[in-house]
């Protein structure tokens, strides 16, 4: 019997099957496991939101109106994280193309970078979509992510306005590496820790219900931003957004991708090539909730297209996983996959909760220098419990005895 995609799995086969779809640009996403029978809990509860599972949608295209967020709670996701808005979405403007890939020497795409701006559909028909998407699944997680100048009444005016349409909790954009840097949004102030600080605790002092903060890894210490913003307040970090790039040059043209009237910018990397440096900073940022904020959350960002991608992510300490450019290249309806593939990897360890592995694989991170103290400390315990004779020449006459019976089987 194939397993259920709802959040309580329950499945009666006693064989593990998965059957793959090679999407477009190559990848091949799960679309269904089965496995043994046992029932796993995939829900998420943290700062007082209750996800059905840990799979949100990222800011960005996949939450720009709500035809699409519709799509993603109808196809299963746990959560949506809405494109950014801001009070002004005049000032937005963006240009196209917009987006590049990088692919792999058989075509498999690997990386995404865009140069997409924040929402620019006015405020008051976000604000409608939210109000109408949490009428029709008011227990389905809505995030708006929200991003302004430098300017405590515009942060509280639109904390206020996206409140009275019904969302479930901020996430606050301090990371979007290219457009409107002169007006101090996204990176250029996600960069800035005495913003960062003073920002955080304008929008966590307006507002009444949960506040993440979203962290560039465009910063020498993601450690650093990470602990201001929840000294002033914020309830939880999402890490990373996107790493800043350029994503090559076209050599015929000898003119930068994705060119606009044959110019470009830098814009932001996203996709399966970044997991690993995600899930280093992801690390990073668990290690000082671990330490000093145990009631924090931490969504887990970058690369992210399958369940056991999601499970990395858990591991080393998140609590919710997102995906942008994955479903950008995947479509909606890759979470069934992806909460089939993470109830498959449950199954193989004997989890039925999330809780059950968070964070289980942290304590294995530490320093190098540790590392070569680890393995000086166990080659000496070899050599000290060593176990019969590697050659003829290795016999001694006051040992003799003694090293026969090491050799001896029972």
């Amino acid at each position: 019997m194939m397993v259920s995609l709802s959040g309580q799995h329950s499945v009666t086969c006693g064989r593990l099957h998965r059957q793959v779809h090679r999407a477009r640009g190559g990848r091949r996403v799960p679309l269904r496991v089965m496995m043994s029978a046992r029932e796993h809990d995939l829900s998420v509860h943290v700062n007082g939101l209750d996800f059905e599972n840990p799979f949100v949608t990222g800011s960005g295209p996949p939450g720009t109106n709500y035809a699409v967020m519709k799509k993603a709670f109808d196809e299963g996701w746990g959560g949506v994280v809405a494109k950014t808005v801001s009070l002004d979405s005049a000032k937005v403007k963006n240009v196209t193309p917009r987006y590049a890939k990088l692919r792999s020497g058989d075509g498999e795409v690997i990386g995404w970078e865009n140069i997409e701006l924040i929402s620019d559909r006015p405020l008051e028909v976000m604000l409608e979509d939210f109000a109408r998407l949490k009428r029709e699944y008011p227990d389905r997680m809505l995030i708006a992510s929200i991003m302004e100048e430098y300017d405590k009444e515009a942060w509280v005016k639109l904390i206020g306005l996206c409140e009275a349409a019904g969302v479930d909790a901020f996430e606050i954009n301090f990371s979007c590496p290219h457009g409107m840097p002169e007006r101090r949004m996204g990176m250029a102030m996600g960069q800035d820790c005495e913003l960062l600080a003073e920002v955080t605790g304008w929008v966590t002092e307006a507002a009444s219900i949960p506040v993440w903060s979203k962290m560039t890894p465009n910063i020498t210490d993601i450690k650093v931003p990470s602990k201001v913003c929840l000294d002033a307040g914020s309830d939880g970090i999402a890490a990373i957004n996107t790493i800043e790039s350029i994503m090559g040059i076209n050599l015929d043209t000898l003119r930068p991708e994705p060119c606009v009237e044959g110019h470009s910018t830098r814009g932001g990397y996203s996709s399966v090539a970044v997991k690993p440096i995600a899930l280093a900073r992801v690390a990073s940022i668990a290690q000082v909730i671990a330490e000093g904020y145990p009631d924090r959350s931490l969504s887990g960002i970058g690369g992210i297209n399958t369940g056991n991608d999601a499970a990395e992510f858990i591991l080393l300490g998140s609590d919710t996983v997102q995906v942008c450019s994955g479903v950008m290249m995947h479509g909606y309806p890759m979470v069934k996959g992806m909460k089939a593939e993470l109830s498959a990897f449950m199954e193989k360890h004997g989890f039925t909760s999330l809780s059950d592995f968070k964070g289980m694989s942290l304590p294995y991170m530490t320093t190098h220098t540790e590392l070569v103290r680890m393995q000086k400390e166990a080659i000496e315990m070899k050599r000290k419990n060593k176990v019969g004779l590697g050659n003829d020449k290795e016999w001694s006459g006051d040992d003799f005895v003694k090293q026969s019976d090491s050799m001896v089987a029972n």
